[in-house]
């Protein structure tokens, strides 16, 4: 019971730290918005800079590879799950939503394994998972997923969604091109020197690959309905994906 117990402490802080973030609004509004589209909204400020060193905020520095890479200590000896061992862990993660759920891709970071679920029925994207590289341990990713999903997030059952009151849906007031723009003007408006990648669709908010020439850095997700955009700050160099 006790292993148990402190097991679920990490996931409670982290959850704790993002409602934190957003009802405080910790960070900062990007700069440069020549549209002022961006008026009120939430932005966390871009945590890395060249060659991948984070930066300052309360998210982009305390969800590092200590918090979300890795709870225990581990041996010097230890070798990191596969990608094909993340996808075995999420499948059984998966089980215990019954059978509409599917894992769509598995991303490895240096951090951790990032995996992206979407509902069979609808093609909806459903939610986004973390796992750690050595134990397998699997768990929501903090941020967008546990803050702005409207269906499947936590949040949405403590605070009420962004639906107000309505059905959980896809189709929200940004539109996929409005997203894209908006995290493009983001990642300009830091001087990242990144691209960002068409929008998948989640209930409550867009989540966007980060290109750089043309190869996977990162990601971000941006809010469907304030327009809010967020950097995951907590993957750290992206390795492959599956």
């Amino acid at each position: 019971m006790r292993r148990t117990s402190l097991a679920i402490i990490p996931i409670a802080l982290v959850a704790v730290l993002a409602f934190a973030a957003c009802s405080t609004g910790v960070g900062q509004t990007a700069q440069g918005d020549p549209t002022g589209e961006q008026d009120g909204t939430y932005q966390q400020p871009y945590p890395y800079g060249p060659g991948g060193t984070t930066g300052s905020g309360m998210m982009g520095g305390m969800m590092g590879p200590g918090m979300m890479g890795g709870w225990g200590s581990y041996s010097p000896n230890a070798q990191p799950l596969t990608l094909e061992q993340a996808n075995e862990a999420v499948s059984r993660f998966l089980n215990a939503y019954g059978g509409d759920l599917e894992l769509k891709e598995v991303m490895e970071f240096d951090w951790n394994f990032y995996a992206e679920v979407e509902e069979k029925s609808t093609g909806i994207h459903a939610m986004e998972l973390l796992v750690d590289k050595y134990t397998g341990q699997v768990s929501p990713e903090p941020g967008p997923n546990m803050m702005w999903n409207t269906k499947y997030g936590p949040m949405s059952r403590m605070m009420g969604s962004y639906s107000f009151g309505r059905a959980p849906t896809s189709a929200m007031p940004v539109t996929p091109e409005q997203a894209e723009a908006l995290a493009q003007q983001f990642l300009d408006a830091n001087g990242t020197g990144l691209q960002a990648g068409e929008p998948d669709a989640f209930y409550g908010y867009y989540t966007l690959h980060t290109l750089k020439d043309g190869q996977i850095e990162g990601m971000l997700s941006v809010n469907g309905y304030t327009k809010g955009v967020w950097y995951h700050s907590w993957h750290g160099v992206f390795i492959g994906m599956k």
